[in-house]
């Protein structure tokens, strides 16, 4: 009968196993210094050799001439345990011996001295299968066990395992193997079997196993009985649904040409192929990831953190000078949220239309970085001995209890003030007492509005559609008020324009509190004209089509 690639290479010794040099030598020290433990906790992703240690470990343990860190895996004793036949090593499925009373009988199977061997090792594996109550029976026996046991715990969760049974054990966490590790394991079995591979089919073998050595040597099986003596690329891609560099090139194009149409065009001829388009995401993320990394490294196609074969090394050679690295960073960004939305989506396909979609539109944003470093452009036109450079203003008068400000002083700025903000307007008070009352919606509406206050008539410059939501809820906002008011207000709004269009006019006046001084309001006034003659000022206005709500003269406060 045929025994597949994965069990008719199966590593008999700590030598070939591939990677793991932090467990291998562990073991091997703890065998040759005659330290080892009575229980041992092996966790670590699937297909990464912690059975497969675990059964060169007891061989090690019941070596013929005794432990040692180099057993024999033509002795008769390690062939019974590579066969699963021997007397004294029991292999547990924790999956279907996970209850208390399977727990129970291995308790009083460990009383007992070993038929033949040294020791007598018990392999628990899917360790995290066993419940609660079971972990809880086996403390004790696992604490303290007569010194011929030895248990090893097998896990892909070791999360699951409860802290007092880790505790008691020495934990081996496994890693995944690197890429070129799974590479060459992969030639050394084409070689051994007489198969014919090339560089580009064994990459798709490697890339799709995640580090798993299993899964690697299974997809390999697949593929010799789909391409027999000789493996063709193409076959194998089809094979793992690996995604070809003519497509990644059509993405590409799309996004650099800004061709919207050209990325529908390419997911549905995905789709007709039958390609599942979260697998589709996850092969393009890495091939974007790849592009990341060269740019990264100065353009450097031949990168050992890039994981690709050198058909697509030199296919992505060629896209290095069309992006960025801020491009492809972000691309890396929009893909990453794209395999993670499609993980709970229902309509798959319109995810990938719409994330593809993003891509080629993230290519026609401006960062916000760009956008406002032109602003110092304007500003240099205001430097002494600048053509066209305007006037300088008079300073503004001085308040009434300080000193004349020194000519040195900072221009006035456009700083964001916020409703809980320590200005103490008549605006910025009645904003917080809405807050206050817990109306955020009308404060939000109010924060965007202009508001006028002369003894008890309130006047209130908004939006039509602002005014509408606000006269919604004009019992809490005339409450407000008069709890910040000697005499009942009288409210009346006034509709202004939207504030694309307030942009091309000249920004409302600032409310002024009545109560302040009348030296402040005029210092204020002129810091508000200064700081929206700003050319810097006017260009943010112009390109955010924004409106200036409220100027604060930083002098003021450093006085």
């Amino acid at each position: 009968m045929y025994k597949v690639i994965a069990r008719k290479y199966r590593p008999q010794s700590f030598d070939q196993v591939v990677g793991q040099e932090h467990v291998k030598k562990t073991l091997r020290n703890a065998l040759i210094q005659g330290r080892v433990a009575h229980g041992y906790i092996f966790s670590g992703p699937r297909g990464t050799g912690k059975t497969t240690m675990a059964r060169i470990l007891a061989m090690a343990l019941n070596c013929e001439g005794g432990p040692s860190p180099t057993p024999d895996p033509q002795s008769s004793v390690c062939r019974e345990i590579a066969e699963g036949n021997a007397l004294d090593v029991f292999e547990i499925d924790a999956a279907s011996n996970r209850r208390i009373d399977d727990i129970r009988e291995l308790r009083e199977s460990v009383k007992f001295l070993p038929a033949r061997d040294p020791y007598k090792i018990f392999i628990i594996d899917e360790a995290h299968q066993i419940t609660n109550d079971a972990f809880n029976a086996l403390l004790k026996t696992l604490e303290e066990p007569p010194e011929q046991v030895v248990f090893i715990l097998c896990t892909t969760e070791p999360q699951a395992i409860p802290a007092t049974i880790v505790s008691r054990c020495q934990h081996f966490a496994f890693q995944t193997a690197d890429f070129e590790s799974v590479l060459l394991h992969l030639r050394y079995i084409c070689n051994q079997e007489g198969i014919e591979a090339d560089e580009d089919s064994l990459t798709a073998i490697a890339l799709s196993s995640d580090g798993s050595i299993r899964d690697s040597l299974s997809t390999l099986d697949q593929a010799i009985a789909a391409c027999d003596k000789k493996l063709e690329v193409e076959v194998v891609r089809q094979i793992l649904g690996s995604i070809r560099s003519e497509v990644t090139d059509c993405i590409l194009a799309a996004i650099r040409d800004f061709e919207p149409k050209a990325i529908l065009k390419v997911t549905a001829e995905l789709m007709k192929d039958g390609q599942h388009p979260q697998h589709f995401c996850r092969e393009l993320t890495r091939q974007f990831r790849n592009l990341m990394v060269m740019k990264l490294e100065n353009n450097d196609t031949e990168s050992r953190l890039v994981t690709a074969s050198k058909s697509e090394r030199q296919s992505a050679a060629s896209w290095l000078e069309v992006f960025s690295r801020e491009d492809l960073i972000h691309y890396v960004q929009i893909l990453l949220s794209l395999y993670r939305d499609m993980q709970n989506a229902t309509q798959q396909q319109f995810h990938l239309e719409l994330g593809l979609l993003k891509l080629v539109y993230a290519g026609q944003l401006r960062p916000i970085e760009t956008v406002l470093s032109g602003l110092e452009e304007p500003r240099k036109s205001r430097h002494p001995g600048s053509s066209g450079s305007p006037k300088p203003t008079a300073a503004p008068a001085s308040r009434s209890n300080s000193s004349v400000q020194p000519s040195h002083q900072p221009d006035p700025v456009l700083v964001p003030m916020p409703p809980w903000s320590g200005s103490n307007s008549f605006e910025d008070r009645l904003i917080r007492k809405l807050h206050e009352n817990d109306q955020p919606t009308l404060a939000s509406m109010l924060s965007q509005s202009v508001l006028r206050h002369e003894g008890n008539q309130i006047k209130i410059e908004a939006t039509e559609g602002q005014i509408t939501l606000m006269e919604l809820s004009i019992k809490e906002l005339e409450k407000a008020l008069a709890s910040l008011m000697d005499s009942k207000p009288s409210v009346k709004f006034e509709s202004v324009v939207s504030s694309s269009a307030a942009s091309k006019e000249p920004a409302p006046a600032r409310s002024v509190d009545p109560a302040a001084p009348a030296s402040e309001a005029s210092v204020d006034s002129t810091a508000e004209k200064r700081a929206l003659d700003d050319p810097a000022v006017r260009e943010i206005r112009k390109r955010f089509e924004g409106r200036v709500r409220r100027v604060h003269d930083l002098r003021k406060e450093t006085s």
